[in-house]
């Protein structure tokens, strides 16, 4: 049986060892931390559970038909729980917007904040269901390794508008600038500035309105642990604190992967789940490098960072959603000053989970658990967020203070904060890049890192950095077509 190695075991590499074991692979799964799950781990303090990155679980049977093709029924490992609305908007004035699926529902929504929007929301909707259609029905599990096959979907591109950003195309349709934000900040989920990014990345919207906006009960950590469970079922090996220091290349081919501790491990197939810009430059000896030297790794444009507080408290608000994003008084200035400036600004916009609108049980009973995102600029921008750090959380929690959690400082029960220090140091990312290289029209598709190396054979690209993108649907299906390039070892499990 020919062995598989697989570097990280975010979801784009638990899924690609799913993949891997039904092609009759000897699997091992190498973490470099003290948890599965990469970005998608969890911190557990005083009774409360919160999620370490992502909240949001869309196109659910991306993650069914994994448990299935393995002959398991996914109600066996996982809750998965509806969420409604998907998200409370609420705008720097205080006005606010629901952000739901059903058609009549969102309508009237609009209708309540422009009433002369709604037939530009139709057409929104419409146009965001056809780039759908394109952009992720055909092309999202398939590979963009040739030029050819960038060249066959430019006609449908240009015909779609995707030459234009999301904000941009948002506008065509909508006047009501509240509303152009809320259905245009989506981009901001995979990493991308919506005034810049192709409008391509439309299609999240349709996406949502068509499979829906999920939890899983017990908080993402509780699917990491489900994967867990299905692959050493399965018969793979999953080793945590088993940093990946050097790939062996041989002839050309993947010949072996070293970890820190000095331990060896026999491949003929390795699957990379960790930032590709560190792997081939830390990780590979440049002569086996032709393509992706470290010259032209260094031109790689990154996305944004994240600051990330995690809070509990013994008062609950339940006026609350689970997903709340809170607009502040900039939007394309704010998105300047974070990715193209790089600087901290004074304002910002947030993201607030709030967990325990859905399943209590993440928070002892009576208290909340809650974790407020703030984009930020990558470490490019020089920030010493050791000095930045405590300032900055408390700026934001007297604005949620002020604005919508009163009484805040005085029912804190648990505080702790996550920096781009934290993305670039602990789950090596590099400059601290949240989600990877930016998803900028020249880093997508097929100028995106490649799923199949095109430098060492039997060497492959799962997660953010790859086609199709960051988020989880766009993870596993990076997986998926790992599943169509990878030759078959044996029968099906």
């Amino acid at each position: 049986m020919s062995k598989a190695i697989v570097i990280g075991s975010g979801f784009g590499g638990l899924a690609s060892a799913v993949h891997l074991i039904k092609k009759g692979y000897d699997v091992t799964v190498l973490e470099a931390r003290d948890q599965f799950g990469g970005r998608a781990g969890v911190f557990k303090k005083d009774g409360y559970t919160f999620d370490a990155g992502p909240t949001v679980i869309t196109a659910p049977h991306l993650i069914s038909e994994l448990f299935e093709s393995l002959g398991e029924d996914p109600k066996d490992y996982y809750d998965l729980l509806a969420i409604d609305p998907f998200y409370k908007i609420i705008f720097d004035d205080q006005s606010s917007f629901d952000y739901v699926g059903d058609e009549e529902r969102i309508i009237e929504n609009v209708r309540a904040l422009n009433p002369k929007d709604v037939d530009g929301y139709r057409k929104l909707a419409e146009h965001s269901r056809r780039i759908f259609d394109v952009g992720y029905t055909k092309l999202a599990a398939v590979p963009f390794d040739t030029v050819s096959s960038m060249l066959r979907v430019a006609p449908d591109m240009i015909r779609l508008e995707n030459y234009k950003s999301v904000y941009g195309l948002v506008s065509k349709y909508i006047k009501d600038e509240r509303l152009r934000q809320a259905f245009s900040f989506e981009p901001l989920l995979v990493g991308g500035n919506p005034t810049k990014i192709t409008s391509i990345y439309l299609l999240i919207h349709w996406l949502e309105r068509k499979w829906g906006v999920h939890f899983i009960k017990g908080g993402t950590t509780s699917l990491v642990a489900a994967f867990v469970e299905l692959l050493e079922k399965k018969g793979a090996t999953l080793k945590t604190n088993a940093s990946v220091d050097r790939i062996e290349v041989e002839g050309g081919k993947v010949k072996r992967v070293f970890t820190t501790d000095g331990s060896a491990y026999d491949c003929s197939v390795v699957v990379s789940n960790a930032d590709p810009v560190r792997v081939y430059r830390d990780m590979i000896e440049e002569k086996h490098r032709s393509t992706h030297t470290n010259s032209r790794l260094k031109r790689k444009s990154h996305s944004m960072s994240l600051f990330v507080a995690y809070f509990g408290s013994d008062k609950t608000y339940e006026h609350l959603a689970h997903h709340t994003i809170l607009l502040g008084p900039r939007y394309k200035g704010l998105l300047n000053d974070i990715f193209t400036k790089k600087i901290l600004a004074d304002d910002f916009s947030l993201y607030l989970h709030a967990p325990t609108r859905t399943d209590k049980a993440m928070a002892p009973e009576g208290h909340e658990c809650f974790y407020v995102l703030s984009p930020v600029p990558n470490n490019l921008s020089g920030l010493n967020w050791k000095d930045e750090k405590e300032i900055y959380k408390d700026k934001i929690y007297k604005w949620l203070e002020a604005r919508h959690l009163p009484d805040l400082a005085d029912n804190l029960t648990v505080d702790f904060a996550v920096t781009p220090d934290f993305f670039e140091q602990e789950l090596q990312s590099e400059h601290g890049a949240a989600f990877g290289i930016e998803p900028s029209f020249t880093q997508s598709a097929y100028f995106r890192f490649h799923n199949r190396s095109e430098d060492v054979e039997g060497l492959y690209f799962v997660g953010a950095n790859t086609h199709p993108g960051a988020g989880i649907p766009g993870v596993l299906n990076s997986a998926k077509i790992i599943d169509k390039i990878i030759p078959g070892e044996g029968a099906e499990k």
